[in-house]
């Protein structure tokens, strides 16, 4: 790259070409941030060419190698998140000065949470809309570990996720205790036996399906126990191996009552094989007050 005097200003273009690299290192190349960007590979080497031209800076390599971000590439794609933090920030203190709320609440939300029958999370966004029609809700699913580190770079206002540790920097808000049990579906040996206790000393003789996921300390107990030959990396995929009636598998009550109902999947032994999960809403300490997630949150506790 040839020398360089560094920025004078930032344009809305400039902005545009940060927010297209910024997708680029999260996807992880050219390839896979063409489907989250809607542009097509050749636009998105363009624009990575302008800004390394722009900026004067070699961000990232790409070629036959693959691709990976340089030092300097890293050290932008950290200034970008606490660029756009700022103009959150800067729209959440501008909104605040109006009356109405305004602006876009962003919530990450770990997967298959929609089938609880408390649905605290839809009542508490429908009651925020009804309070303030102009505002936008932009929801994410994402796996709970990039909810806690989007939350605390701030690209993310608010989380839902199970509670698995606990990082400092983060409040947690307690808001629900989910139960899961041990399934088999119709097509499963296990299906048929009549009397439930039976069922007990035959289960490790059964492949089970395990989640590739995190999990705490006394989850991982019931797995124990299981000839875990397989992995899913989320709910869907472990409801995916169980209709198989090759595979038993974890499922929380509410997510799986769907094909209960229907008489294709049944839990086995819900009293001996069984566990709670504890899910709460996350915020990050010490940031700006942002009256959106305010108020929300204040929706969310009602219910």
């Amino acid at each position: 790259m040839s020398t360089h005097l560094g920025l004078s200003r930032l344009s809305d273009i400039d902005l545009r070409l940060l927010r297209i690299y910024r997708t680029v290192v999260e996807a992880g190349g050219f390839a896979a941030a063409e489907v989250e960007l809607n542009i097509s590979r050749a636009a998105i080497s363009m624009a990575m060419g302008d800004l390394e031209t722009r900026l004067g800076l070699r961000l990232c390599q790409r070629g036959r190698a693959g691709f990976s971000v340089t030092d300097a590439g890293q050290q932008v794609y950290e200034a970008i998140l606490q660029l756009f933090t700022s103009i959150e920030g800067f729209r959440t203190r501008v909104n605040a000065l109006h009356d109405q709320l305004k602006g876009d609440l962003n919530i990450g939300i770990a997967d298959n949470l929609v089938t609880l029958p408390h649905m605290k999370i839809t009542n508490s966004l429908r009651q925020l809309k009804l309070q303030a029609s102009d505002i936008g809700i932009n929801i994410s699913m994402m796996p709970p570990n990039e909810i806690e580190k989007a939350v605390l770079d701030g690209r993310l206002n608010v989380g839902v996720i199970p509670r698995l540790r606990k990082i400092s920097e983060l409040e947690y808000i307690p808001l629900y205790e989910e139960e899961s049990c041990l399934y088999c579906s119709y097509h499963h040996p296990l299906f048929d036996m009549a009397e439930q206790q039976e069922v007990i000393p035959q289960v490790p003789n059964y492949d089970a399906v395990a989640p590739a996921y995190a999990q705490t300390a006394a989850t991982k107990i019931q797995y124990q126990g299981l000839k875990t030959s397989s992995t899913a990396t989320d709910r869907e995929g472990v409801a995916f191996l169980i209709m198989t009636g090759c595979f038993i598998g974890y499922l929380p009550t509410h997510y799986a009552a769907q094909w209960v109902q229907q008489g294709k999947m049944k839990a086995l032994c819900s009293g001996y094989f069984h566990y709670s999960t504890d899910y709460a809403v996350i915020h990050k300490k010490n940031a700006p007050t942002n009256y959106l997630v305010d108020a929300w949150i204040k929706e969310l506790l009602k219910n």
